[in-house]
């Protein structure tokens, strides 16, 4: 009798390619905001990564539909719940490249960090943020092959 034999097709264990998704493009997924159609169809197929900081940003986002009264505590909370349940995987991202990215296009560290963490996976950016996006395009079109 010989060892393990296993029988199964190739494609089903190949990983997704990871895609770094910003606040805002996940926002509109899980506050089911006008755009949510949209950001799935950009994220579909792909593996959602973003920075620990997303987590933070989330909170900040459901606190502000709170103030400006788009929503209930009880909504907001919902949306939580649906961003807990989203299966992204958050990385902690290097500080001084980040500020140094920062720097060279005018972007606040926060979107700094998806743009960083964006080149150090090879990953597409996907956000709806047009600033950080040319900056994407410039940034990750220049890099060195891995």
């Amino acid at each position: 009798m010989s060892g393990v034999q296993i029988a199964e097709p190739l494609l089903v264990y190949w990983p997704k390619p990871p895609a770094i998704v910003d606040c805002n493009l996940v926002a509109a997924i899980v506050f089911d905001e006008e755009r949510q159609v949209e950001a799935l169809a950009a994220l579909g197929g792909k593996h959602p990564v973003a920075p620990t900081l997303l987590r933070y940003e989330m909170a900040n986002v459901a606190m502000n539909k709170l103030r400006r009264r788009e929503c209930q505590l009880d909504e907001a909370l919902e949306g939580l719940g649906h961003f807990d349940a989203f299966a992204i995987d958050l990385a902690e991202v290097a500080l001084a490249p980040v500020l140094q990215l920062a720097d060279r296009y005018q972007l606040s560290a926060y979107d700094a960090a998806y743009l960083w963490l964006a080149g150090e996976l090879r990953a597409p950016l996907l956000t709806f943020d047009s600033r950080l996006a040319e900056a994407g395009r410039d940034y990750l079109a220049k890099l060195p092959p891995p």
